[in-house]
C-alpha cells in the first residue's frame, strides 16, 4: 500500500518532535511543508526529496503530498505542533477519499499549548480551551464569541497566532472581549516565543498588560489563566483542587 504519514513535528526544534513522528520522516522517501517548517527537519534528514509552498498553499501542499505517495514514493507532509490541532491533517483526511489507494496515517505532535505551557509552569493543569485569533479561516465575530464563552466558562486559554502584519490589534481586540466578559484585569497570563527555536523567550505578565506587548507575533503562544490560576515561584499554575496545594509556593 502506498503511504502518506501527515505528521506534527512539534512547537520548534527536532528536542520536541516524538519518536512516532521521527521514524516517520526517517522512514519517508519525500518530506513535504512550508518553507520554515522544513528548514526545521532538514539537518536531521539531509538527504530527503524536500518539497514547499508558501504559506497559505496548504490545499496545494496536500495534493502535492498525494500526489507524491500515489507515485509511490513514501512521503511525510509536515506541519508544527500536532498535525490535528490547526495542523495538515484536516485537508488531507478530507481530500483522502480521492486516492483510495494511498494509506494515510496522522502522527500527533507536541502542540504549542503544551509546549508554551511546560515553559511557563503548569498553566493547563485543569479544563482549557485553545483559540486561534486568526480570522483567515474563521469570522472576527466567531473568533470573540469563542473568547467570552471561554471566559464565562472559567476556563484556562491558550491563544494561537495573537498578531500578524495585517492584525496588528488582534491580541488587543481578544483582551478586551476576554475583560468585557468579565475576566479581571489581573489574571495571569503568559507568553512563549519561538518555543524550541533559536531566540526563545518567555514572560509572565497580566491580561491588562497583554495587549500592549510588541514582541508578540505569529510564533508566540499566550496563555490566560482562569479564576485559579496563580504565580509560584515565578511560575505559571492553576490549581486543579488537590488538598492543600493552593497553600504551597
Amino acid at each position: 500500500m502506498k503511504k502518506l504519514y501527515v505528521t506534527g513535528i512539534g512547537p520548534g526544534g527536532m528536542e520536541d518532535c516524538t519518536i512516532r513522528a521521527d521514524r516517520a520522516l526517517s522512514e519517508s522517501e519525500v518530506i513535504i511543508g512550508y518553507t520554515a517548517y522544513l528548514d526545521l527537519v532538514r539537518g536531521r534528514f539531509p538527504d530527503k526529496d524536500y518539497h514547499s509552498t508558501p504559506m497559505g498553499g496548504e490545499l496545494a501542499r496536500v495534493r502535492m503530498a498525494f500526489g507524491s505517495a500515489a507515485a509511490g514514493h513514501t512521503t511525510c507532509l509536515i506541519c508544527s505542533g500536532d498535525a490535528g490541532v490547526y495542523g495538515m491533517a484536516g485537508p488531507a483526511l478530507f481530500m483522502a477519499g480521492s486516492y483510495p489507494d494511498v494509506s494515510v496515517e496522522v502522527i500527533p505532535g507536541v502542540t504549542a499549548a503544551t509546549g508554551a505551557a511546560a515553559i511557563l509552569g503548569a498553566p493547563l493543569m485543569n479544563d482549557f480551551c485553545v483559540i486561534s485569533l486568526s480570522d483567515d479561516l474563521t469570522p472576527q465575530a466567531v473568533i470573540e464569541k469563542r473568547l467570552r464563552a471561554a471566559a464565562a466558562g472559567d476556563f484556562a486559554c491558550a491563544l494561537y497566532n495573537p498578531r500578524s502584519r495585517r492584525r496588528p490589534r488582534a491580541l488587543a481586540v481578544a483582551v478586551k472581549t476576554l475583560m468585557d466578559a468579565g475576566l479581571p484585569a489581573d489574571t495571569p497570563c503568559g507568553l512563549a516565543g519561538r518555543i524550541g527555536r533559536e531566540g526563545a523567550w518567555s514572560r509572565i505578565t497580566a491580561l491588562q498588560e497583554l495587549a500592549d506587548d510588541t514582541q508578540v507575533d505569529m510564533f508566540t503562544t499566550v496563555v490566560i489563566g482562569n479564576s485559579r490560576t496563580r504565580v509560584a515561584d515565578g511560575r505559571l499554575v492553576t490549581a486543579r483542587g488537590y488538598e492543600g496545594e493552593e497553600g504551597r509556593g
